[in-house]
């Protein structure tokens, strides 16, 4: 078979330590270009990976011959891009939050169903070792009846790991949209959705109190209600200073309870009623540190979908349920009510 022609458009941190290296450790995969705003951001990633360097994305999506590209962009383009990417036939991963609004996820969603190209969004946490684990677990009945959850993602903020520190995009709310909810928060939407389905009802109280010259959201903690009355809370947070943030959930049933990403040692732990323990020791989960580039196993999904010709995963009406929770809770904060996602209800 003949390779994946790959273009990467924004070359930012995301790209350079995860779209980039794990397409060129991919061997079905041919890095052919990468664009960046800042023509020197682009050279260096162009001379490391042996592409064509540019700072147009329009040249990039025009160009013959790719088949797939990244968009690794700021929030407020990942849109419009990928629906431009879409249209010119190419399949796309876009990073996440895949938009800025509902309107245009489902704009994104019909491009790839008009030009019947995959579109797929790069939530991570769901190839997570021990998150898949414990899917298995729900799925086979294990915990029995769940009751409830707490799920939680929180680190120091991107000035630490954005290439423009400080000054990133990140905390623009023009470019943003949304700050630390959409960079960690919707991760856990979409996990929580993976691991216990839809949800029906969302309320929050979301704060900017930890960063300073900034209008983004930096703390939040939202109640989360499914359509079987799974409650729980997801808080995603850029104030946690110190001791490695946080990025575990606890999930609580009727026969026992699961601990994922919770313990430093076991990445998994099953502990049951009847007084039963189970230590999973299972990959660690991904971080953006130096030294923990443990692959997200993203990019080989995306690539893999595209050469069987399946869909992935995390396909597009994925990424916009998970940003449907995300949008409910900042119309809860607003509001000052509990928000309904007013979807209809599958009886089981």
């Amino acid at each position: 078979m003949s390779k994946l022609k790959v273009a990467v458009i924004g070359c930012g941190s995301i790209a350079k330590y995860r779209h980039l290296p794990e397409y060129h450790l991919n061997n079905q995969v041919e890095l052919v270009a990468v664009c960046d705003i800042v023509a020197e951001r682009a050279e260096e990633m162009a001379a490391q990976y042996g592409a064509k360097a540019f700072t147009d994305y329009k040249e990039v999506i025009k160009l013959e011959g790719i088949d797939a590209i990244s968009v690794c962009l700021p929030n407020y383009l990942h849109a419009p891009v990928s629906i431009a990417a879409l249209n010119a036939g190419k399949h796309v991963l876009c990073e996440k939050p895949m938009a800025t609004s509902k309107e245009e996820a489902e704009a994104m969603i019909q491009a790839a169903k008009a030009n019947d190209k995959k579109l797929m969004i790069a939530h991570n946490q769901r190839f997570v070792s021990s998150h898949q684990k414990a899917k298995e677990i729900l799925d086979l009945g294990k915990l029995g009846k769940i009751y409830s959850f707490k799920t939680t993602f929180g680190h120091p903020g991107p000035e630490g790991w954005s290439v423009d520190g400080a000054g990133s995009w990140f905390f623009n709310k023009e470019k943003a949209f949304i700050g630390a909810m959409g960079d960690l928060g919707v991760h856990k939407a979409d996990l929580m959705r993976y691991l216990l389905g839809e949800f029906t009802e969302v309320g929050a109280f979301i704060e900017t109190n930890a960063k300073q010259n900034t209008e983004v959201d930096d703390n939040a903690v939202c109640i989360l209600r499914t359509a079987h009355g799974v409650i729980g809370t997801l808080t995603a947070s850029w104030a946690y200073v110190s001791g490695g943030g946080d990025n575990s959930t606890i999930i609580y049933g009727e026969k026992g309870t699961l601990r994922l990403e919770a313990d430093p040692e076991y990445s998994l732990i099953e502990e049951y009623r009847d007084g039963s323990v189970v230590y999973h020791k299972l990959d660690k989960i991904q971080t953006n540190e130096e030294g923990g580039q443990s692959t997200t196993h993203v990019i080989n999904h995306f690539v893999e979908s595209i050469a069987l010709n399946r869909e992935p995963l995390i396909t597009g009406e994925e990424g916009m349920k998970s940003l449907e929770i995300i949008l409910a809770a900042l119309e809860s904060q607003e509001t000052k009510r509990i928000v309904s996602l007013k979807k209809e209800v599958l009886s089981k």
